[in-house]
């Protein structure tokens, strides 16, 4: 394989070693792979404390030890898990099953990984899909196969890559040991099921491998202005904004993962793409990395995202069921993901990775954060092979004279809507009205034909329907919605209201128009 500057960006951050650009392991670790694959009568390995010796001595033959050491308890954690928690029937097949066919499946990778890059450039027109680092500011898609992703993450189990440059380069945990370390040290059901999530996918891609592909791209709004780019918007480019704004659905009850509209599903991310997952997080987008193990392999390669970045994950499998949201999240077995896949082999499940602001308190309600926020969700929600179409709209709004009648006529409209709830609020500490009508200010300008809002009970949005089917009913644009938005949050600011968004909004409402009375509540 000739040698590649994509490869060479990750190359350090992957087990393998390359030597003329071939990939290769070395030589102990084959060995070690081989008696493992050869199941628990030749290796001996049949319990948590054994695997964890296997792991020790690959980690050694790939001079890992010293310089990448793993958290102090992680062995205690494996011999928690495989030993005391999983039954000893269950413990049987893993150890007799699964471990060798993970073992044959590692001794596979750098095959896996030569087919891979021989293949990345003929996949998309030319366009480069390879493995590499997804730098910051570098917009850009890789795609992987499901067999290749299920490799990656047995490294992940194994605790086999690199950690030492990670932090330097702003990425996220990829092994493993703190998941089984948390376990040990806090033992709950919590981080008992995320464990049980992982194991459950490891038990069926051995039995049957996936043949589809998943692709993840990291979507940037450029800070300086290019001619065929939507750029960073500025607060002018919203209040003078004609657009009309798309269609809201409420949803009380049900999850974001369940909608069976194709829609984009919001993944409520830390900029560390995964957040807690591999740690002790177990909120929604921990959850939803638990139930699609394949959005874990993002945090190899995705460094932080800065406040002009989303990231979108296509085609993740769904492998588990559960119940419950934080310290009551349980996993409740098996899920067979029925998704249709598109052309690419990819299932059309579409995730979009937004990070809201942290824990803002007031500071939320200057406008600047205001518009942080919507333009974080506007470059998350905005479809970018759109954006050559896009960018001609813009700059045409001035000569359509204010018309949404002809803007509404025109051919640009992506089809895929957005299914979202409650982004940047719970533990991040955000004002749920506030980003409900962020997110719809949002998906409205990036042409998406609707928003599916779920609202997961939170008292706060239970005017959310109500407010939102007036507002529709009047046809708003999105400038309008945002010039309200901003007098609200300016009013918040200088303590001129302690309301909510929704109950400083409706006397007004109701006060010019009694049609909002007539509204039914369902």
């Amino acid at each position: 394989m000739e040698e590649r500057e994509d490869l060479k960006s990750i190359l350090a951050f992957l087990p393998v070693v390359a030597r003329s650009w071939s990939l290769f392991w070395p030589s102990q670790v084959v060995e070690t792979l081989k008696d493992l694959a050869r199941g628990p009568q030749h290796s001996g390995v049949n319990s948590g404390e054994v695997l964890f010796a296997a792991i020790s001595d690959l980690r050694r033959s790939l001079s890992l030890s010293s310089s990448h050491p793993l958290t102090p308890c992680v062995a205690d954690g494996y011999a928690l898990f495989f030993d005391e928690i999983m039954p000893r029937d269950e413990s049987g097949k893993w150890f007799g099953e699964v471990v060798p066919a993970l073992a044959n499946l590692l001794l596979r990778l750098p095959s896996l990984l030569q087919v891979h890059y021989q293949n990345a450039d003929g996949l998309i027109n030319g366009l480069n899909t390879a493995l590499r680092l997804l730098d910051s500011q570098q917009p850009g898609i890789v795609f992987l196969s499901q067999e290749l992703i299920s490799a990656l993450l047995g490294c992940s189990l194994f605790c086999l890559f690199p950690v030492i440059d990670r932090s330097a380069k702003h990425l996220p945990t990829i092994n493993f040991d703190h998941l089984f370390d948390a376990l040990y040290d806090s033992h709950n059901q919590k981080q008992e099921s995320k464990i049980w999530c992982i194991i459950h996918y490891f038990e069926k891609i051995t039995s049957r491998m996936p043949t589809g592909f998943v692709s993840f791209e990291r979507k940037v709004l450029p800070l300086e202005q290019t001619p065929l780019r939507i750029s960073y918007p500025k607060a002018e480019f919203w209040r003078n904004s004609v657009i009309p704004l798309c269609r809201f659905e409420v949803h009380r009850s049900g999850l974001i993962e369940d909608q069976s509209s194709g829609a984009l599903e919001v993944d409520f991310a830390n900029k560390y793409i995964g957040g807690g997952a591999l740690h002790r997080g177990c909120v929604q987008e921990e959850i939803r990395f638990m139930i699609n193990p394949e959005l874990i392999a993002s945090m190899l390669f995705m460094p932080s995202m800065a406040d002009n970045e989303a990231i979108e994950i296509v085609g993740a499998e769904r492998f588990s069921n559960y119940t419950g949201y934080a310290s009551s999240f349980r996993f409740s077995g098996d899920y067979v993901d029925e998704r249709d896949a598109d052309s690419f082999g990819r299932r059309k499940t579409r995730i979009i990775a937004i990070d809201a602001l942290c824990s803002p308190g007031m500071k939320q309600y200057k406008q600047e954060l205001i518009l942080r926020e919507t333009n974080k969700a506007f470059c998350g929600f905005l479809h970018q092979s759109k954006c050559q179409e896009y960018s001609r709209l813009v700059r045409e709004n001035e000569r359509l004279n204010r018309d949404s009648a002809m803007i509404r006529s025109l051919d640009y409209v992506v089809d895929i809507g957005i299914a979202t709830g409650n982004w940047g609020c719970g533990a991040f500490g955000g004002d749920p009205e506030v980003k409900a009508i962020v997110q719809w200010l949002a998906a409205s300008q990036a042409q998406r034909p609707f928003i599916s809002y779920y609202t997961f009970g939170m008292k706060a949005l239970e005017n959310l329907d109500r407010v939102s089917r007036w507002i529709q009913l009047h046809q708003w644009t999105v400038g309008e919605l945002w010039d309200l938005l901003v007098d609200y949050s300016l009013q918040r600011l200088k303590g001129e209201t302690n309301d909510g968004f929704f109950t400083w909004l409706l006397p007004s409402l109701l006060a010019s128009d009694t049609e909002m009375l007539d509204l039914p509540d369902d």
